[in-house]
């Protein structure tokens, strides 16, 4: 029997999965939120990894400034949140009232 807990990895997937439509978290607060110790890096680095054609929302994971990265899938990942109707500002950011979750 396998008593350990989920790993980084997939604790992160769990989390990522409870993220709804139309909103967005940041890759610090998604750290936050997973039970093991981890860094807003390492929750990058890890949604850097997912496969060609994931299901998982990793599109709705932006920077601290609320914007997407600017490397990687940026275009994939603007259009992604544009089709959810999280539009961004002529800064490039997203509406900080779609940052899930909801603050205390």
């Amino acid at each position: 029997m396998n008593t350990s807990s989920p790993s980084v990895k997939d604790a992160l997937y769990l989390v990522l999965h409870e993220i709804p439509e139309g909103r967005f978290t940041t890759y610090g607060r998604l750290a936050e939120l997973i039970p093991q110790r981890t860094t807003a890096r390492q929750v990058a680095r890890l949604l850097s990894q997912l496969p060609e054609g994931t299901q998982l929302p990793w599109h709705r994971v932006v920077n601290s400034q609320f914007k997407v990265s600017q490397f990687g899938k940026c275009d994939e990942q603007t259009q992604r949140l544009q089709s959810e109707g999280l539009l961004l500002s002529a800064s490039g950011k997203l509406p900080s009232n779609k940052v899930w979750p909801d603050s205390p």
